[in-house]
């Protein structure tokens, strides 16, 4: 194998050259003969009683296969889904919730709900026949009860941490700030929106969804459950997704409908989200409000953390993923410090919009923004140096492993080295001359910094195979699913590393319940060291079998055969084999009793606990006071990985997190109107998406301490970016403004309004 396509080696992505030849496979690159095409008709209301719909119209017009309402995917048995975790209101009684039925039943609760479904030969007749559809509304008020059954809206109570050492260590406190944070909704602009194509095989009796997902296996479970059909008669295939972020990850409402509507209609249906419809039909993301509380020591040594959340559910709690937005990774608000004592509660609020799905980071920023902001408001408000006030309170590398105050158990970690590796990079400690050139520019410039952690490849089996042919090429099978990751390189990687094969001499397979026997998925940053841990055991199997067949073929024992750079040799002589040689001989030479014909290995790995990738980001901002404007103008960010795999993609995948999280700072944000429900961002003309002159450079530094949870040493690393981004940025503007009269996103409007409104305004 060429060392420059290894382990650590920076190596561009294979993957690349057939995207950028327009060579890609996604979902609307599928043709099927016979397909049809289904629009979804979707609620102008938020609120609304379901008087009557009259579908005769629609039904006469060219191309129309059919119209469907809720009424017809009951008749037909399809299932609906329903969470798993239990909790409790704060009176003790069951949580409430409700699953989507799939089309909208009695009442629409949000704008975009889909109501009907229509058919057609063509997605340009099923469109024009979509507005023949006559739906009469009775609309009711939003400002109520999402449901008759809840009326308060409060769905569940969430609580974590120890309360009465909390109240403890607050009784005890010298100091006490507490700060209201809001983190507004957002949505996941992917590059390509959401899609599927349903088939159903009557000889067969299967279905197969091809769709863009982050899990396959997961949904095939879930949609073999609806349709009452073993797992076996679905398949689900991925190809190309376009990014998903979280909000790709489950069966959405569109699948159980194009594989119902496939046997129904004997022809495959095919669904395309289009972009104005996605902040319609997607999921969405964040949302909460913070009451957060610091609990301090004389010398400013925190004695403990009290949260109150609200997050904002959405109108249908559907499944867990509607949930763990909300609570998911509250652990992460103990950060990098040594925190005594916390106490976190989280209620969640029903509301006449989306549901909330996880994104990006999924609860992580949320947590991290909250911690560095109170950390930062408690520095002003004490008096004391934003770095010292973290300095003094880090987590030494003495003592790990660490047992946070909130679930989680820290393996490794060196926080204040990689704190001072970006003060250094960002030049900290000369910003003040910095913002004096901007001063005379009549402009206002501030620096932030957010200390970031993250728990991620959570315990989880994954799955991975090694599948040789004769001429000595292999297959990798991975259970995982690239939404642009770049896991055609990556695995490609580890597996050349430790099979000691050339690129070309390797394929690799994932995002097909057919293909790969299992797969639980990508997400909460697993692939790199779950699957490629999985990927890696299936590479010493297959060694060790390798192995067994050389010293066959060699006429030495088993213990004599060193393996080695891809050759199979008896120590200590020239005499060796290359895997084409080992793979002709198990597919067709004569094998000993005990060695089983062939050359497929897999394997499967579950950590057994999770790894805790960490980082400082330092931003800095420069404001125009006239305008309000806020221009980014310098980003530092150190991390810690674990062992690299490839430092290019990482990079990339880093700023790329960056992006996202500068984004919710800077603009991006879904409105509804509070007295109609109305979404005031459904296109990119209202909701504001970051591009490259709205940035800067990004400068990515390194502090690499290997994970021991895996053989990789690889902590994981696609949402460490987004988790730091929020809070360093915010932070950075407050410092810029000498004021903290500001939320999310800083907009120019905003900023201007928070340099002339007084504190006690706000």
């Amino acid at each position: 194998m060429n060392e420059q396509f290894g382990i650590g080696q920076p190596v561009s992505r294979f993957e690349d050259p057939r995207l950028l030849r327009g060579e890609g496979r996604y979902v609307n690159d599928i043709m099927v003969p016979g397909q049809v095409h289904l629009v979804l008709l979707r609620s102008p209301h938020a609120h609304a009683r379901i008087v009557s719909i009259d579908s005769s119209a629609a039904l006469a017009a060219p191309g129309v296969l059919g119209v469907f309402t809720v009424a017809d995917l009951e008749r037909d048995g399809v299932g609906t889904t329903a969470p798993a975790f239990k909790r409790s209101r704060p009176d003790g009684s069951p949580m409430f919730w409700r699953a989507h039925p799939g089309l909208a039943k009695e009442k629409v609760r949000h704008v975009g709900e889909p109501v009907a479904a229509v058919v057609a030969e063509s997605e340009a007749q099923a469109k024009d026949a979509a507005d023949l559809v006559a739906v009469e509304y009775d609309p009711l008020p939003v400002d109520g009860a999402v449901w008759a059954e809840c009326p308060d809206n409060v769905s569940n109570l969430f609580e974590v941490g120890n309360k009465a050492a909390t109240e403890a260590a607050f009784a005890r406190a010298a100091h006490i700030v507490k700060r209201r944070y809001e983190v507004s909704r957002v949505h996941a602009q992917f590059m390509e929106p959401r899609g599927a194509l349903g088939q159903w095989d009557a000889g067969e009796g299967r279905y197969t969804l091809h769709c863009d997902v982050q899990y396959p296996h997961r949904v095939r479970e879930v949609l073999a459950g609806l349709l009452q059909v073993p797992e076996h008669r679905v398949r689900v295939v991925c190809n190309d997704v376009g990014g998903a972020f979280g909000a790709k990850g489950w069966a959405h409402l569109e699948h159980r409908i194009v594989l119902w509507l496939a046997r129904k209609l004997g022809r495959p249906v095919k669904w395309l989200c289009d972009r104005s419809e996605a902040p319609l039909a997607d999921d969405h993301a964040r949302d909460l409000v913070s009451e957060a509380e610091l609990a301090l020591d004389a010398g400013h040594r925190f004695l403990g953390l009290r949260v109150r959340n609200t997050s904002a559910l959405g109108a249908y709690v559907s499944s867990d993923r509607n949930l763990l937005p909300s609570f998911a990774n509250l652990g992460s608000l103990a950060g990098m410090y040594l925190l005594p004592a916390a106490h976190i509660s989280v209620i969640g609020m029903l509301s006449h919009t989306s549901s909330l799905a996880p994104y990006r980071g999924n609860g992580r920023p949320e947590a991290i923004y909250i911690l560095e902001r109170l950390i930062d408001d408690a520095a002003r408000e004490l008096n004391v140096g934003r770095v010292e006030l973290r300095r003094r309170n880090l987590i030494p590398p003495s003592a790990m492993p660490y047992r946070t105050a909130i679930t989680f158990t820290y393996d490794c970690g060196e926080f204040e080295k990689g704190l001072d590796k970006a003060l250094k990079l960002s030049k900290w400690s000369d910003f003040s001359s910095r913002r004096e050139i901007s001063k005379s520019k009549g402009k206002l410039r501030g620096i932030g910094l957010a200390n970031a952690i993250e728990r991620a490849a959570a315990p989880g089996m994954e799955y991975a195979e090694v599948r040789f042919d004769a001429s000595g090429t292999a297959t990798l099978m991975v259970g995982t699913t690239s939404q642009g990751q770049g896991h055609e390189t990556m695995y490609r990687q580890i597996a050349g590393t430790r099979l000691g094969l050339a690129q070309a001499d390797l394929r690799v397979v994932e995002g097909d319940s057919d293909a790969v026997a299992f797969g639980a998925g990508s997400f909460g940053s697993r692939s790199a060291a779950i699957g490629g841990t999985a990927l890696w055991h299936a590479a010493d199997k297959v060694i060790a079998k390798g192995k067994r067949i050389a010293a066959h073929l060699l006429e030495a024992a088993d213990a004599d055969i060193a393996f080695a750079a891809g050759r199979f040799a008896i120590a200590g002589t020239d005499r060796s084999l290359a895997w084409k040689d080992i793979a002709r001989a198990a597919y067709g030479a004569p094998l000993p009793a005990g060695i089983e014909p062939g050359l497929v290995e897999g394997a499967s790995f579950s950590p057994v606990q999770e790894t805790f990738p960490n980082g400082t980001h330092v931003c800095e901002v420069e404001v125009d006071p006239e305008t309000g404007s806020v221009t980014p103008v310098s980003y530092v960010v150190v991390d810690d990985v674990g062992n690299e795999i490839n430092p290019l993609t990482l990079e990339g995948q880093v700023v790329g997190g960056i992006v996202q999280g500068l984004g919710q700072i800077l603009m991006e944000r879904i409105v509804y109107d509070p007295e109609s429900g109305q979404l005031l961002t459904a296109s990119f003309m209202d909701y504001a998406m970051p591009r490259a002159g709205d940035l800067c450079n990004f400068e990515v530094g390194h502090n690499p301490v290997p994970t021991k949870l895996n053989p990789l040493g690889a902590k994981g690393a696609g949402e460490a970016g987004t988790v730091g981004a929020l809070a360093a940025a915010m932070n950075a503007i407050v410092d810029a403004l000498g004021t903290e009269n500001i939320d999310m996103p800083a907009t120019p409007e905003r900023v201007w309004r928070a340099l002339r409104t007084p504190l006690s305004s706000r």
